[in-house]
């Protein structure tokens, strides 16, 4: 059994699997994030952590969403790819396209949806790259972004995981 780390009250609670363990830190917030700066609106930006925790976070309409920072289909990064926030031809938007096999996710989810459709060379490197990667339709990992109003910071949460259906 795992335990997190004690409360106030000296208390330690039991956390169960599968649990966000930053969940609870920050009243709720989660994990402080510091030296980011957040992406302007309808832009994306790349950040990295730690132990190379890389993430890609993009503001559309004031609202911060993010997702892991690498594409789970091709590994490309996902922060250099293309924001798609009111195309009527998605479904859960924004969501974020890979500049590589152009894979689109919910940036809410994480969960992997219709490809972009692209032309010219960048159509062509992403049919091979789609080829390459056949039967690798994996979900991204997303995280919920708050910036608190009074102070400024930044924090950051595991998000929602995607409904599977079986």
């Amino acid at each position: 059994m795992k335990r997190a780390l004690s409360d106030k009250d000296g208390q330690s609670t039991k956390r169960g699997k599968g649990q966000d363990p930053t969940a609870s830190l920050n009243e709720g917030k989660g994990q402080e994030i510091t030296g980011v700066s957040l992406p302007a609106e309808g832009m994306m930006k790349g950040w990295e952590f730690g132990d190379k925790k890389v993430m890609t976070c993009a503001n559309v309409g004031g609202q911060f969403y993010a997702v892991q920072g690498d594409c789970p289909r091709c590994s490309f990064d996902l922060w250099k790819g293309d924001l798609i926030a009111d195309n009527p031809a998605f479904e859960d938007l924004p969501r974020v396209a890979c500049p590589t096999c152009a894979t689109t996710f919910s940036m809410r989810t994480g969960k992997y949806g219709p490809p972009l459709k692209r032309t010219g060379l960048a159509g062509f490197v992403g049919g091979l790259t789609k080829t390459a990667t056949a039967n690798k339709e994996k979900n991204a990992e997303a995280f919920q972004i708050t910036v608190d109003s009074d102070t400024g910071r930044v924090y950051c949460r595991q998000g929602p995981k995607p409904k599977t259906i079986v």
